[in-house]
This record gives C-alpha cells, sequence and structure tokens, in this order.
C-alpha cells in the first residue's frame, strides 16, 4: 500500500498545514517558503502519476487518494488567499467558481465509478491544474514580490477559473448522458 506514489500523495497532505502555518508568518521568507511548498507539493502530483505508471505501482488507494490531496492543497490555499484578502472583489468568484467544480467533479467521478465508468483526465483539465497551481504559487507570494508578478497571478487564476468552466461542463455532460441512460434508481 506505501509505495512511493503513494507517499508522494501522503507527502501532498503533510505539506498543507506547513503551506499554511509559513503563509501566516511574518512576510518576506515565509511567504517563500510557502509558495515554495506548495509549488514542490504541486510537483509531486506530477511525479506521483509519473512513478505510477511507469512502476507499474497503481494502486486503489492512490486512486482514491491522490485528487483528495490535490483538492485539499487547492482549497486550503485558496481560502487563505480570500482570508487574508490577496483574492477579494471580484476575483472571490474566481476561487468559488474552481472550488465548485472540485466539488462537482468529484461527486459526478463517485457516482460515475458506481457505474463502473471512468472519466480519463483531459489534456485541457491538465492545462487547468498547471494554470491554478502557478497562480496560486504566485498568489502565495503576496507582497514579497512586486505588484506586477501579483497581478500576473489574478490573470493565471481566471485563466484557471474559465478553463475550470470548460472542463466541469464536459465532466457534467458525461455525467448527465450516464444519469439519462440509467433511468429511476
Amino acid at each position: 500500500m506505501l509505495n512511493l506514489p503513494n507517499l508522494l500523495t501522503l507527502s501532498r497532505i503533510a505539506a498543507i498545514p506547513l503551506v499554511v502555518a509559513c503563509f501566516w508568518l511574518d512576510h518576506g521568507w515565509a511567504q517563500w517558503v510557502s509558495a515554495s511548498l506548495f509549488a514542490v507539493a504541486c510537483i509531486t502530483d506530477w511525479f506521483d502519476g509519473y512513478f505510477a505508471r511507469r512502476y507499474h505501482q497503481i494502486s486503489r488507494f492512490g486512486r482514491f487518494l491522490d485528487p483528495i490531496a490535490d483538492k485539499l492543497l487547492v482549497a486550503a490555499a485558496l481560502v487563505m488567499l480570500v482570508n487574508n484578502g490577496t483574492l477579494s472583489g471580484i476575483h472571490v468568484l474566481a476561487a468559488l467558481i474552481i472550488l465548485a467544480r472540485e466539488i462537482l467533479v468529484s461527486g459526478l467521478r463517485e457516482f460515475l465509478a458506481e457505474l463502473r465508468v471512468g472519466v480519463p483526465v483531459s489534456q485541457l483539465a491538465k492545462w487547468k491544474t498547471g494554470a491554478q497551481m502557478g497562480a496560486i504559487t504566485i498568489l502565495l507570494l503576496g507582497d514579497a514580490v512586486p505588484t506586477i508578478i501579483g497581478q500576473i497571478g489574478l490573470v493565471l487564476i481566471w485563466v484557471a477559473a474559465v478553463l475550470t468552466l470548460i472542463t466541469g461542463y464536459d465532466y457534467l455532460r458525461t455525467g448527465l448522458r450516464h444519469m439519462a441512460e440509467g433511468g429511476p434508481t
């Protein structure tokens, strides 16, 4: 059960309290540590999938835990960014879109799993994840970087939100098709 991919996934969950703690320390180096920990945690998402496929270590535990780890990491960061005002006003909408889609897709995946229907991750969803992770990493840096860098983070969070809507619609369309096929339960 505890192979390298699963350990990487667990490390992503373990990083969450460290990202949060560093984020709330005095500004400067702590913001850099928080953003760096977040970025490293994001990179482990790619590596755990790579190692699982490359070394045939795909497990039920990993398939269960990997998306949860991703969602916990992103949700914790977005909540912090909204709470401290980095994402405020209209930018809170981008965070809500991202969080709502994650909940929707999780529910759909669970429903479709009961029907033994797999929903592969699309290339567009991977781009969404990249934009989202890049945006959050930048936004975690806050006032430790020039304002223009923060503006890039805000643009990226909106790029992620738009891609989130598109990919969320794709997943929803797939789910609704399978719901309609089954008739009453």
